[in-house]
């Protein structure tokens, strides 16, 4: 073996309501990587235009750059395989052959940490996080604090004009605190809810 370094493969998820400190914890996991002399690359789904285009952001703003792609096609073209650990934000947006990216790589050895929303607006599973949480190692599912009544809140409300959103409403809205409060399950509200399947 001598100078050569053994890698060990992992996929590991941060999930969780928003405000619950996804992209805090996602950013904590590159920096000890990158204190560690690992070669790590961060990426970020286009869609999240929030703050900046190439940098993570956190609520608090706690920035680190990330490369913005727009699919699971785009992301595999920039992986360097040198990389030991390749870091994405906002995986909820992915399509859904990002499970499959994610176990090549860590096939391969290298770390990949995926942070995203585990529930939609609706509390439905969001994109391909279920099946992301499922092949994952380790799953670390963050609460936030409900915005009403200050309990640990595992939900996304969505708000239009003051108002909680319907369920028909576009599943994808980007937006922070002016569209989004977390919830936990007593003041979670929702209308239009069809008749359970």
């Amino acid at each position: 073996m001598g100078a050569m370094k053994s890698r060990r493969g992992q996929i590991t998820v941060i999930t969780g309501s928003m405000f619950a400190g996804k992209s805090e914890e996602l950013i904590r996991l590159v920096r000890r990587a990158m204190f560690a002399k690992q070669r790590v690359q961060v990426f970020k789904h286009r869609l999240d235009a929030r703050y900046e285009r190439t940098l993570i952001a956190t609520h608090m703003g706690v920035t680190h750059e990330a490369t913005p792609v727009d699919s699971t096609g785009e992301l595999r073209q920039l992986i360097d395989v040198g990389s030991d650990v390749v870091a994405v934000e906002e995986a909820q947006f992915f399509d859904h052959q990002l499970p499959d990216l994610s176990m090549e790589l860590a096939d391969k050895g290298m770390h990949v940490i995926l942070a995203g929303l585990d529930q939609d607006f609706r509390r439905e599973p969001f994109g391909s996080m279920a099946r992301l949480m499922a092949i994952a190692d380790e799953v670390v599912k963050l609460r936030a604090i409900c915005m009403v009544c200050g309990s640990a809140a595992s939900h996304t409300q969505r708000i239009i004009e003051g108002k909680p959103a319907a369920w028909g409403d576009p599943l994808i809205l980007i937006g922070a605190t002016e569209t989004y409060e977390a919830r936990c399950r007593k003041c979670y509200r929702i209308t239009g809810v069809p008749r359970r399947r």
